[in-house]
Formats: C-alpha cells, structure tokens, sequence
C-alpha cells in the first residue's frame, strides 16, 4: 500500500482529486442552496483543486515532499474560488503545515494529527462558523482518523484498529461520509431543500481521492448523494431572505498585524466571511451590498490584487421575469487593434472594440454580451478591462444569461482560451477549460518609454526599449530585436510548447522572421505562431503556452 505521502504520492492526490471533482462538479452544484443558492459550489472547488494541482504539476520531476505540499497549498491559496474554495485552500495549507516538514512519521497519526489541524485553521478562517457546513464535516473526518490511529486501550484495540496511514484515512473518509449525511439535519436551508451541503459533499470526495491515493484502491465512482433518503424538498414556509448583493474575493498582500482589523471592518459590511493565508499573503472573501468599501477596506490594510466581484442572485428565479430564449453559446473578446479583432473574428468571437489605452463604455459592452447569447464567455484580454466585464456580465445575467468571465489579461491569453474553445461540451466545462488555457499561457510585450520612469530594473529614459513579462518590466535596452530575443529566452527558461508572436503597427521590418531563427537556433522544440496584430503602442505581443 503506498502509505507514505511523500511528493509524487501527493502529486498522485493533487490530480486525482481534481479529475473527482470535475467529474462531480454538476452533482455538487446541485447541492448548493447555502450559504447562496447560486450552483457553483462543485465547480468553485473543481476550480480551486486544479490550480493546487497545477501549481505542483509545474515543480521539477523529483521535487522533495516538502516543496512538494508548498505548491499544493500555496497553489490552492491564488486560485480558490467562491466560499467552499477558500476554506479548502486553508484545509490543504493546514495538511501541509503537519505533513510537509522532513522526518515527519508516516503513519496514522501524522495522518490524524495533520486532520485535526487543518480542521483547525479552516474553522478559524471563518469569522462566524456555521455547523452542517464543511467545517462540520472536516472536524468528523479528523475525529475518526484520531481514533482510527489511537494507541490499543487497556482491553485490546477495536475491531477495525490499523495504527497505519490506511487505517486513519479509511476512517475520515467514512467518518466524513456519515457526517456529510448529518448536515441536513443541522442546518434548515438544507432541511427545506432535502439534501446535503455541497461544500462539505466536495470535501468528501476530496478526501475519498485521498483515500484511493493511500490505500491504492480506486473506487469506480465518486458518490454525492441527490437527495437525502426520504427527504424531499420543502416548498412551504417563508422565501429565505435574499442576503447581500455581492461576493468579494481579492487576493492581499498585507502583514499579519493588520489582518484582525480588515476582518473587523468587513464583518461590519457583511457575512460568509473568510480570510486565509499567513505570511504577508491573503486570500479575502465576503458577501456584501457595498462591494466598493470591501475593496476599500482592503486597501487600507495592503494591497488587494486579482479582485473579483460577482453578483450573488443571478439564479433567483422571478415568475414575472422575461427569460432569454436559447439562442446558443458565444464568446465576447474586447481588442483595440484591427488586426487582433480580425484575429478573435477567425477564432469565432464576437468583437467589442475600444480606443487604445481605454476601456469600452460598460452600456456597450453588456449590449454586446446580451445580444451575444444565452451562454456567453466573455474574454477581457486587458487588466484595466476586467472589472468592467464583470459588471456587464452582472447586468446580462439579470437578464436570464448564463455569463462567465475568463479572467484573459492579455490578448494571447484570450487566443489561447479560443482555441480550446468548444460550444457542444456543457457551458461551466467550456469555460473552466477556456480558464485552463489562458492560465497557461504566459504573455509578455514590447513598449517604447515615453518619458522618464522607475522600473523594476533601474532608470528608463524616453526612447529606450521595454520588455516586459506579464507587467512587470524584465529589460530596458535600445534595440527592438535584442530586447524581444531576452525576454523570450527568460519566458521559456520555465519551459514552453507553443510562442506567438503578433507584430505591432510600429515593428521593425524582419523582426517576426528574425525572432523566428533565434528560436529554431535556441528552442528548436518550440512550435511558433506568427501573426499582424495592428497594434500602435506595442511592437510586439508575445505568448508561450
């Protein structure tokens, strides 16, 4: 039995549980009636398992197994999404802390131990925890893996004692099941609806992975229950009331210290509140009706990044609401240059232009994602973009759509989301693979300094030739080509199958072709993509997948 959790054992798990929930997803969706029945509690966890599972995917081959659970967890960190995700994210980081040192025993109790506190960290993450939640579930977990692992008593040990790691793991995988089973019982909104929490049946299956991984024994199917045995769902009773506006996720970086004050003002604001993280890096999460001062609030306490605002009742159904008739499925990209727009055009986008160094009006955007269909991915390709794509997609889904925005930051992310793009599979796999894509791809472009700056690098002065690797500036130099040859060679010094080039309006004569020789000379592995982007204020746009 591969009792030992060492790195490729816990990438083994990474992996598996990622496949389990992607396989599960629309179960567990089905499931989520609390804390916001907005069903996408599986694909949230789905979400947040495959960037922890990414994150150790990228470490070298024989990684150690302390480096190994680091990636895992600070993988799940800067990629959990909604609610369940992040208190997963704090249930890896938690496993990691016991089961990651060197020297650490395995055995059942290290199993156990490392249970206990992650289930520990998860329920101090929450700042109003809930029973008949997840939490509920991890503590039952971590309580049968302790006794599943516990030295014999004074008559002997129990009938299924087993002081190895199998032994602990078969036992928080049950105990998780039948706990799984109590949630709706614990908690009305799942009573009225007759089925068990979503985020705690994940869970289940997270640690059914963790199981097959340790125990070498794979189970044909990952089970979520439908609907609780003899239960069916209410429909009397007072509607629940409809709660905040808002979920607020950002990632800070922000010193411990004042982290207890940001929790203070964002309880203040709102519930479904959980902060994870350690170490100068947070991952925030609220529901609010002023999403503005839950930003503000991290910003008086560091600096939020990767903010994202999702409107909440979406899914609230109103008898009296016009519903958008099934028009199919369409993806929405926003682009300045002509040639880019004919680009996204070929790939069988719908094009939303904006001036360069602008954002589109927000009316003609939503317009854009309304008229688009009833199943729309709209594709940013721009930081300053994203916040607006957000609150167009809010005003269509109020209209009945189903929108979802692939966070794209650069136009090679957006072509690299369309080619995976497919419209016969189900909308939430197509855009959960649209994401994979343009989180695989790395981007980077050219630009001419037009006055004075700090860089990252040193001193630039007007003129001077800037290279720059997903917005941070990695060279300062005087020459185009030389510039673009360096800043290839460092984004494929991680690796790299495909680059594209898409040449600016302003891009010397020859470079593609020149830059195409340096990489059959240098990287004769790496297949290349040469395009005509239009673009004016970048000479070249650059994309390593």
């Amino acid at each position: 039995m591969g009792q030992i959790l060492d790195g490729a054992a816990v990438r083994r798990w990474s992996r598996l549980a990622a496949e389990a929930l992607g396989r599960t997803r629309g179960e567990i969706d089905a499931l989520n009636v609390f804390p916001v029945p907005d069903g996408d509690t599986g694909t949230n966890l789905h979400l947040t398992v495959l960037a922890a599972a990414d994150a150790v995917d990228e470490l070298p081959g024989g990684a150690g197994v302390a480096e190994t659970w680091r990636a895992l967890a600070q993988g799940a960190l800067l990629g959990a999404r909604g609610n369940s995700g992040v208190i997963l994210s704090q249930v890896l980081r938690g496993l990691a802390e016991v089961l990651g040192p060197p020297g650490t025993a395995p055995d059942g109790a290290a199993l156990a131990g490392a249970l206990e506190h992650a289930s520990g960290l998860a329920r101090g993450a929450v700042e109003h925890p809930v029973e008949g939640t997840i939490l509920s579930v991890l503590a039952a977990a971590a309580s049968e893996a302790s006794a599943a692992s516990a030295p014999a008593g004074p008559d002997g040990p129990g009938p299924e004692a087993d002081p190895g790691a199998a032994g602990a793991v078969r036992a928080a995988a049950r105990g998780a099941r039948q706990a799984l089973r109590r949630t709706t019982g614990q908690l009305d909104v799942l009573a009225r609806s007759g089925v068990v929490d979503a985020g705690a049946a994940g869970l289940c299956v997270v640690l059914d992975a963790l199981a097959a991984v340790i125990t070498e024994e794979y189970p044909e199917r990952y089970e979520v229950p439908a609907r609780v045995a003899g239960r069916a769902p209410a429909r009397d009773g007072p509607p629940e009331p409809r709660g905040p506006g808002y979920e607020v996720m950002y990632l800070l970086d922000a010193p411990d210290a004042a982290v207890h004050g940001l929790r203070e003002t964002l309880d203040g604001l709102g519930d479904s509140l959980v902060v994870v993280g350690g170490d100068g890096l947070w991952n925030v999460h609220v529901h609010v009706d002023d999403a503005g001062a839950a930003i503000e609030a991290g910003l008086a306490a560091g600096r939020p990044h990767r903010v994202r605002v999702t409107y909440l009742h979406a899914h609230d159904t109103d008898p009296e609401a016009a519903h958008v008739p099934h028009r199919g499925r369409a993806v929405v990209a926003v682009t300045a240059a002509g040639g880019l727009a004919a680009l996204f055009e070929e790939s069988g986008a719908r094009v939303v232009r904006r001036e360069p160094g602008a954002v589109p009006p927000l009316a003609v955007l939503a317009e854009a994602v309304l008229a688009a269909g009833d199943e729309v991915a709209v594709l940013p390709n721009e930081p300053e973009v994203l916040a607006l794509a957000e609150a167009a997609a809010e005003r269509a889904r109020d209209g009945g759509a189903r929108i979802a925005v692939v966070p794209t930051k650069a136009s090679v992310q957006g072509l690299a989301a369309l080619a995976v793009h497919d419209p016969l599979r189900r909308f939430a796999e197509d855009v959960i693979a649209m994401t994979r894509a343009a989180g695989a791809t790395r981007f980077g472009h050219l630009e001419v300094a037009a006055e004075e700056a700090v860089t990252s690098v040193g001193l630039c002065q007007p003129g001077d030739v800037l290279g720059l690797i997903e917005g941070d500036v990695a060279m300062i130099g005087a020459d185009v080509g030389d510039v673009a040859r360096h800043v290839l060679d460092r984004m494929l010094s991680g690796g790299g199958e495909l680059v594209t080039l898409i040449a600016g309006t302003y891009a010397p004569p020859g470079l593609a072709a020149a830059l195409e020789d340096h990489l059959r000379e240098r990287h004769p592995d790496v297949e290349v993509g040469v395009y005509d982007g239009g673009q004016e204020r970048y000479p070249l746009l650059i994309g390593v997948e």
